[in-house]
C-alpha cells in the first residue's frame, strides 16, 4: 500500500507532457513517474490510427511477398527487389511492437 508523497517541482509544460505520456500508456501520472523513476518499460496504447496503418503494413508485406514468390522463376531482380521491400516493410512493423 503506498502511503507516502513525494512532491517534485516542474514546469506547467512538462506536467502536462507526464500527464499526456501517461495517459496514452493508460495508467496514472503517478504510476507513470514511478515506472520512468525504475527505469521500467512503457508501453504507450495504439492509437485507432496507428492500428489502421500497422494492418495496412502487414497486408502489404503479404502482398509483396506473393508478389515475389509468383516471380520467383522468371525474373531474379524483381524477386530481390520486391524481397527487400518486404523486409524493409517488416523491419517497420517491428517497431509497432515494441
Amino acid at each position: 500500500m503506498k502511503r507516502e508523497y513525494i512532491q517534485i517541482r516542474c514546469s506547467i509544460y512538462e506536467k502536462k507532457l507526464l500527464k499526456k505520456r501517461a495517459v496514452r500508456a493508460g495508467i496514472s501520472l503517478s504510476e507513470y513517474i514511478r515506472a520512468t523513476a525504475f527505469e521500467r518499460n512503457i508501453v504507450e496504447r495504439i492509437t485507432p490510427e496507428q492500428l489502421e496503418a500497422y494492418q495496412m503494413l502487414v497486408q502489404y508485406k503479404n502482398n509483396f511477398t506473393r508478389i515475389g514468390n509468383m516471380f520467383k522463376k522468371r525474373d531474379p531482380k524483381l524477386v530481390q527487389a520486391v524481397e527487400e521491400l518486404a523486409k524493409e516493410i517488416r523491419t517497420h512493423l517491428k517497431h509497432f511492437q515494441k
